[in-house]
């Protein structure tokens, strides 16, 4: 596999990976995003890899705390998290309206525990929502250009889901594994590919478009961007570079159509850190660090996340 296409694989394969924030009384959002935080970083988001059938394992562990509406840090607030993320993409070699075409699944499974140090905490294994991209289309522009689009659909089907939570079915501060609402997510990805030079950006929009329930009435939540930015450069079997990762909440969450929390209280996020990536035979392993420099209303901390692609 070249480097190119390994790069490739791995943003493409990963943009579908749900995430981890946790739900408090003072936040702005309800349970967990749905795009991983930071999960395109150090890889090619604009392209896609050759035709074939690849697979890819993410393993993503985050250790964050709660921040306030200022930026400050609610030391007595913990979320620890493990996220386990097959996936298969499929790449059948027909192209529609002149871009590569290609499809995807994945079904993510998590352990999650949220620690109030007043209360204590418990874990909760369980499965995410199913994530399933009919299409993604990818077009090869001049001068080493790339640009991908597509359109992502997560299920309502996790094993728990915020409505768990709140009518006690999880004991002991144990979080929900995923969410109770079917959303929506339109991607935009942008690479720049020249030898061992990789630039790449990614943006999404993830829009949920049913509810879910809290304490017998409708809960809806808002609309969620992000965006993830990275430069690498590759030596020989061996890639370098560093990634930048953003959230927003654009929209405000909702109860029977009652705003939660003020405007002042959108959550927000923005972390950076190295990563680098190594060619292990047929598997390709990328390793990520990620420290949050600027939160608000939002959980964060540090994330780390090793990655393994290969064609079958």
């Amino acid at each position: 596999m070249t480097f190119k296409s390994k790069l490739i694989l791995g943003a493409i394969a990963c943009s579908m990976i749900g995430s981890i924030a946790a739900s408090t009384a003072a936040k702005a959002e309800q349970l967990w995003d749905p795009y991983l935080r930071g999960v395109s970083e150090g890889l090619a988001a604009g392209a896609l890899p050759p035709p074939g059938v690849y697979g890819v394992l993410d393993n993503y562990w985050a250790n964050y705390s709660k921040y306030d509406s200022s930026g400050n840090k609610e030391s007595d607030h913990q979320l620890s998290a493990l996220v386990e993320v097959p996936i298969v993409l499929y790449v059948p070699g027909i192209k529609i309206w002149g871009a590569d075409y290609a499809a995807a699944i994945a079904q993510p499974f998590d352990y999650t525990s949220y620690k109030p140090v007043s209360a204590g905490g418990a874990g909760n294994i369980g499965l995410f929502n199913t994530i399933l991209i009919p299409a993604w289309l990818s077009w090869s522009l001049p001068d080493n250009l790339f640009v991908k689009t597509g359109f992502e659909v997560y299920l309502p089907d996790a094993s728990s889901s915020f409505s768990d939570l709140v009518t006690g079915k999880l004991k002991n501060g144990g979080l929900p594994s995923g969410n109770g609402y079917t959303a929506v997510q339109p991607d935009l990805g942008v690479s720049y590919l020249a030898g061992p030079i990789s630039l790449s950006a990614s943006f999404n929009i993830s829009i949920p478009v049913t509810s879910d329930k809290y304490l017998g009435e409708t809960y809806t939540t808002g609309d969620q961007f992000a965006g993830d930015y990275t430069a690498t450069y590759a030596v020989g079997k061996w890639s370098y570079g560093l990634g930048v990762h953003e959230e927003n909440q654009i929209t405000k969450d909702t109860v029977s159509g009652t705003v939660v929390v003020p405007a002042s209280k959108n959550a927000t996020n923005l972390g950076i850190g190295p990563l680098v990536s190594y060619q292990l035979g047929t598997v390709n392993v990328l390793a990520e660090w990620n420290h949050n420099i600027q939160t608000k209303n939002d959980v964060a901390g540090d994330f780390f996340n090793i990655r393994l692609l290969t064609a079958f």
